[in-house]
C-alpha cells in the first residue's frame, strides 16, 4: 500500500488570531479533523479510481488475447475448407 501524503491548510484558522478560548480550541480542532477526513477521502477516491483503470486495462487486454485466438481460428478454419 502506498504512503498517503497529507496536506492540512489551517491558514484560514491562523489568520484570525490565536485560539485561546475553550470553544476557539474545539472549533481549531474540529476543522482540523474535518481537513484530515476530507483528505483521507480524496486519497481513497484516487485508489478507488486507480483500481478501476487498472480492472478496465486488464479486461481491455484480455478482450485482445481472446480476439487474437479468434483470428487465428478463423484463419485456420478457412485454411482447412480450402
Amino acid at each position: 500500500m502506498t504512503p498517503i501524503h497529507i496536506h492540512i491548510d489551517a491558514s484560514h484558522l491562523i489568520e484570525g488570531g490565536s485560539t485561546t478560548s475553550a470553544e476557539g480550541t474545539a472549533m481549531y480542532l474540529y476543522l482540523l479533523e474535518n481537513d484530515l477526513a476530507q483528505s483521507r477521502d480524496r486519497a481513497a477516491q484516487a485508489q478507488a479510481e486507480a483500481a478501476a483503470r487498472a480492472r478496465r486495462l486488464y479486461l481491455a487486454r484480455r478482450a485482445a488475447r481472446r480476439a487474437e485466438r479468434a483470428v487465428l481460428r478463423a484463419a485456420r478454419a478457412n485454411a482447412a475448407v480450402q
